[in-house]
């Protein structure tokens, strides 16, 4: 996806025209953006995409290049590449409006090819999906992740109604708050321990609940919900946040950095990244990513 990012202090009401305060055009994508985490961390990448004919794809195909990111399996086809329109208030929050373009012309023999071939030559620690793709591609690489002993990691955003296929094929399920509000049953928000101990139980998944400043919550399986705080910042811009943190939480499951570290390295990449505008421009570059990697590992260590 590229990212067309425009900030003001005030959003438009209905049929309202506001003047604006400055724009971006940048990378984007949640698969691309935790891609691009995962890579500054020291993890080796695949992309499994398709994009569209257009100077959008290009340009995408050569950032991935310019990040270390494989893209033997994006594929082109003709048409438009994905975009995402997204307001930024003066808190940092955002509003995102996802156009997936050329990203829903993939199919199930995409993913399904992807996983063998990949897995066939090299160790492949995990799989991390979204809802940017049609779920069936997802599904099946998840499928064919799992048969493998491969993690699989569900970021159900944009959020839509899960298929039971692709629900079954993940091991772990990373929703934001409004995400998870929308997957409980009473669409409860995640406001206690109860409510999150309940949508795991129920789903029979790992959910690991981001929470903005406050963190990440996760539900082990036995039931206990435990918390892990984020380190305070002052928050500009907090697009991408969460892919920083999911890309980063895959990374650390992937170098058996145990659960609640590898979400420790999630809540600190995610924070580091609100700091600064943009999305993938707003990560920790890879000297920084890797000291940030450094001081969980010496604590975990200790």
């Amino acid at each position: 996806m590229i990212d067309m990012i425009a900030y003001a202090k005030k959003l438009p009401e209905r049929g309202q025209t506001v003047q604006g305060d400055n724009f971006a055009l940048g990378f984007g994508g949640k698969g691309a953006n935790q891609a691009v985490m995962a890579a500054r961390l020291g993890a080796s990448v695949y992309m499994v995409n398709t994009l569209g004919d257009d100077v959008f794809g290009d340009s995408t195909i050569k950032n991935f290049a310019d990040q270390g990111i494989n893209t033997t399996y994006v594929a082109r086809t003709s048409g438009p590449s994905g975009v995402a329109p997204i307001w930024v208030e003066p808190d940092g929050t955002n509003r995102i409006i996802c156009v997936p373009g050329a990203n829903n012309a993939m199919t199930p023999e995409q993913g399904a090819t992807a996983i063998d071939e990949i897995s066939s030559r090299e160790s492949v620690g995990v799989v991390i999906g979204q809802l940017e793709i049609p779920q069936a591609v997802t599904a099946e690489a998840f499928r064919r992740a799992r048969a493998r002993g491969i993690i699989t990691i569900l970021n159900p955003a944009p959020s839509a109604p899960l298929t039971a296929e692709l629900l079954e094929a993940s091991d772990w399920v990373i929703p934001n708050e409004s995400e998870f509000a929308d997957m409980h049953p009473a669409g409860l928000a995640p406001s206690s321990d109860e409510i999150i101990r309940e949508l795991s139980q129920l789903l029979n998944k790992h959910i690991l609940v981001t929470l903005g400043e406050a963190g990440a919550a996760y539900c082990d399986k036995n039931g206990v919900v435990h918390r892990v705080s984020a380190p305070k910042v002052h928050a500009i811009d907090t697009t991408g946040a969460g892919d920083a943190f999911v890309g980063a939480f895959a990374y650390g499951l992937s170098i058996a950095l145990g659960d609640e570290k590898s979400i420790q390295l999630g809540c600190i990449c995610a924070s580091d990244s609100v700091t600064r505008l943009g999305t993938q421009s707003s990560y920790p570059d890879r000297e920084k990513a890797i000291n940030l990697l450094s001081e969980v590992m010496s604590a975990h260590s200790a």
